[in-house]
C-alpha cells in the first residue's frame, strides 16, 4: 500500500512540476502576447495553469500526511 502511495505522490510531485514549468512559460510569453493582441487568453492559462498547480500540491500533501498516518500506524 506504501509503495503504491510513494508512487502517487512521486506522479502528483510530477504534475506538480508540470504545471509550474507551463505557467512559467506563459508568464514569460506575456510581453509577446500583449503586443500580439493575445494578452487575455495567456492571463487565463497563467491562472489555468496556477489553480492546477494549487490542486496538484494540495494532493500531494494529503498523499504525504496518509502516509504519515500509514507509517504512524504501524
Amino acid at each position: 500500500m506504501q509503495v503504491l502511495l510513494i508512487l502517487a505522490v512521486v506522479a502528483a510531485a510530477g504534475l506538480v512540476l508540470f504545471a509550474l514549468a507551463r505557467g512559467l512559460f506563459y508568464f514569460s510569453q506575456g510581453h509577446r502576447a500583449a503586443m500580439e493582441g493575445n494578452a487575455h487568453e495567456n492571463q487565463l492559462m497563467q491562472n489555468r495553469m496556477m489553480m492546477a498547480r494549487i490542486k496538484w500540491q494540495a494532493i500531494t500533501i494529503i498523499l504525504l500526511v496518509l502516509i504519515g498516518l500509514l507509517a504512524a500506524g504501524s
